[in-house]
């Protein structure tokens, strides 16, 4: 599955956050710009994601106790997920292979914070989940990842990051259809250092 872990993972987060039980309510949380909301029901849709393919997550409100130290959040990422374990299986304290932060600060150097978090952790996929209002803020703060956190490092350091990195923007912009209106995805070229949609 580590191969193809970002599409396996796409794929599943698409019909999560189609499912009316989710659609519903993050729409309204995105119509009426309520941040908390919007990253509660966030969290739980990722968190559903990666179970549904296999992988164990926790995050806040999920508690995961896969780990000998159980909790909501590990290394103070909002979501991390681990493979799913086997039975028999004797490893106490398993690698994560993917990693979630969903930031929904108006700061635009908050939201880069966390980006630059998730550039820190070595997994397979790293995710950052943001919101602004319009797809102008958006393409706005796609561009400061790249400019000032990608374009801080080093050729090296670039291409030496292991796995998909990818943002995922939410934005009320676009309100005729959701999630396709609502929703779009980046992923970076560590090769170029540079966003490209996905």
């Amino acid at each position: 599955m580590r191969a193809g872990l970002l599409e396996t993972w796409q794929s599943s987060f698409w019909e999560v956050i189609q499912e009316p039980a989710t659609a519903g309510p993050l729409k309204d949380a995105s119509l009426r710009a309520d941040r908390k909301a919007w990253t509660s029901l966030l969290t739980t849709a990722v968190v559903r994601s990666c179970e549904a393919i296999g992988l164990r997550a926790a995050g806040k409100g999920h508690r995961l106790d896969l780990l000998p130290q159980p909790g909501q959040e590990y290394l103070a990422i909002d979501v991390m997920a681990f493979p799913g374990t086997e039975p028999g299986d004797k490893c106490r304290w398993p690698q994560p292979v993917a990693a979630f932060e969903l930031e929904n600060a108006r700061k635009d150097d908050r939201v880069a914070y966390a980006f630059w978090k998730l550039l820190c952790v070595r997994v397979a996929l790293r995710v950052l989940f943001a919101y602004r209002p319009d797809w102008e803020n958006v393409r706005s703060l796609v561009g400061t990842f790249q400019d000032d956190v990608i374009g801080s490092l080093t050729i090296e350091q670039r291409t030496a990051l292991e796995g998909d990195t990818v943002v995922v923007m939410g934005s009320r912009g676009e309100g005729g259809t959701f999630p396709w209106g609502y929703f779009k995805v980046w992923k970076l070229d560590t090769n170029l250092g540079r966003f490209g949609k996905a």
